[in-house]
């Protein structure tokens, strides 16, 4: 499983830029040098789940984006057909809640796509990191080939790209505070239809 997250990870960060050792030259690596490499396997491989997951999210929230704006349409709905006044201010009221539940979720799918982002940014470090690693590895061994690639480029990509992932950690950071005011402006109109419905039209989840 592990060797099969590697090739999907490898062939997802081909064009990434990522400096890499060729396989030929780690052909005849060492079986013990070869377990010194299975904690960067290990973290490459879950780098590449956290990755997958927050794809996973972002197709999550773009349904219940979907779904929320039908739900906004077919509170509209009843504003127009409300019989009374109490029924056209509870679909009043389901109107504007429907709405801040949609820019809430857009907020959330904006965080969502940032940490998509960083996963992808954290895919690359742990390859990079790899990388570094089975370099360190063959020069050790003394492996035919080895010496032709500076152990030095091999460190540097590692800290350029821990550079990138702090810079998207930073924008995370501001995007979370962002979403997190749209949320608490739909919680405001989600407990205002909530106290005039005896809390029947307002779940406190996000659809």
């Amino acid at each position: 499983m592990r060797n099969l997250l590697l090739v999907v990870a490898l062939a997802a960060l081909g064009a990434c830029g990522v400096k890499r050792v060729p396989q030929t030259i780690l052909e005849n690596l060492p079986y013990e040098a070869k377990i010194e490499l299975l904690e960067s396997e290990n973290d490459l491989a879950l780098a590449v789940d956290r990755l997958d997951e927050a794809r996973a999210e972002v197709a999550r929230t773009r349904e219940q984006i979907r779904r929320a704006k039908d739900r906004y349409s077919a509170a509209k709905s009843e504003v127009s057909a409300a019989a009374d006044n109490l029924s056209k201010e509870v679909a009043e009221l389901a109107v504007i809640e429907s709405d801040a539940r949609v820019e809430w979720l857009r907020a959330r799918q904006r965080v969502n796509v940032r940490e998509e982002s960083l996963a992808d940014q954290n895919m690359t470090c742990a390859l990079a990191r790899h990388e570094q690693s089975r370099l360190t590895a063959a020069r050790k061994a003394k492996l035919e080939g080895s010496e032709d690639y500076d152990p030095a480029v091999f460190d540097q990509q590692v800290k350029d790209c821990d550079a990138d992932y702090a810079a998207l950690k930073e924008k995370l950071k501001e995007t979370n505070t962002e979403a997190d005011a749209v949320r608490a402006e739909w919680e405001k109109a989600r407990s205002a239809l909530a106290k005039k419905t005896f809390d029947a039209r307002a779940s406190p989840f996000v659809e």
